[in-house]
């Protein structure tokens, strides 16, 4: 019997977008605890250009191993086409979503078939297409572990405490750096959802999307210091990282908290004269909060918004999109 083929995106080697190719691979097959899904949608995140550029920018003691070619991706939606026999959560016909095997680069979402494990899928939302179903996953879960709950006991690679989300309601005021991307449109959402007051930071083209999403205030980091404006904050919740990412410590009151979703650099002395902390986790693949967030989209509590679409076989000009910056909610490919 020959061998079912079909299209996926590969990486052959490591460089800029143009070395992701269109490739003719076999059609996986479910082991034991997995689903094979038909893809109807991809979600870009990060890591898929961490991936694709050989993850340099990750300390070579974290990273994870893998070999090339690689298909990479870990987002994705689709309905399910077969189930291992020691499956019962799911059948044949099932719409679903989910975060693939990470933190592992194993995900291998950007194909027109995958076969994922059971526990990190949850049903599609009835209320959301696959594109924005697709959109969700990673960064909706990212801003959950962050903010909400962790849901899970593994030490994060990046510090040794456990990280521990701060209670939010009415009377805390919640500081959003990077709002309009991926995770940040997800943060403002359940900080709003939790009843907190928003500070959103963003660049003055994303002030009119943020507000509509509920911000309460908008910061345009383009022509002001966010904390030059703001002062007195709970927590912030840094989706933009780097270099600068210790100015927003001056944002929060003494016992406030700043959690980095990116990369940062900040000094302990300072973070202990200024009384806050600092403290991140790593986002994890998980079906059962992925099912509970699924009824906050389903409900319209929470919404996914969508930069561009691409179909998969031009996944390079999604990339590039991804390079440009200033993304608004989602990158995603669609899949015929």
């Amino acid at each position: 019997m020959p061998t079912r083929t079909m299209r996926a995106i590969q990486l052959h080697e490591h460089g800029g977008p143009e070395v992701l190719r269109y490739d003719e691979v076999p059609v996986p097959g479910p082991g034991p605890g997995e689903v094979l899904i038909r893809v109807q949608a991809v979600g870009i995140n990060p890591p898929d250009w961490y991936l694709r550029d050989g993850l340099t920018n990750i300390p070579p003691e974290t990273r994870p191993k893998f070999e090339l070619p690689v298909i990479p991706g870990t987002d994705v939606s689709g309905v399910v086409e077969a189930v291992a026999a020691d499956v019962e959560d799911f059948s044949v016909g099932d719409e679903v979503f989910g975060l693939l095997r990470f933190p592992s680069f194993d995900g291998r979402a950007y194909a027109e078939y995958v076969a994922a494990p059971a526990s990190d899928l949850a049903r599609k939302p009835a209320g959301i297409d696959h594109v924005h179903a697709a959109g969700a996953p990673m960064s909706l879960l990212t801003a959950w572990q962050f903010l909400i709950e962790v849901g899970h006991d593994h030490p994060s690679p990046f510090q040794a405490a456990r990280h521990r989300p701060v209670a939010l309601g009415a009377g805390t005021t919640v500081l959003v750096n990077g709002a309009a991307g991926g995770v940040g449109h997800f943060a403002l959402q359940l900080a709003k959802w939790k009843g907190a007051h928003v500070i959103a930071v963003a660049s003055g083209a994303h002030e009119s999307f943020l507000r509509d999403l509920g911000a309460d205030e908008f910061i345009d980091y383009t022509k002001h210091r966010p904390e030059e404006l703001a002062s007195g904050v709970d927590l912030v919740l840094d989706a933009v990282g780097g270099r600068d990412s210790s100015r927003l410590l001056r944002t929060l009151k003494r016992g406030g908290a700043l959690f980095p979703v990116f990369f940062g650099e900040y000094d302990e002395e300072e973070t202990a004269k200024l009384g806050v902390t600092v403290s991140g986790t790593q986002v994890r693949s998980n079906g059962a909060q992925l099912a509970e967030v699924g009824r906050l989209l389903d409900a319209g509590t929470v919404r996914v918004a969508i930069d561009s679409t691409y179909p998969l076989a031009d996944a390079q000009a999604a990339h590039e999109r991804a390079a440009r910056g200033h993304i608004q909610g989602k990158i995603v490919l669609k899949v015929a």
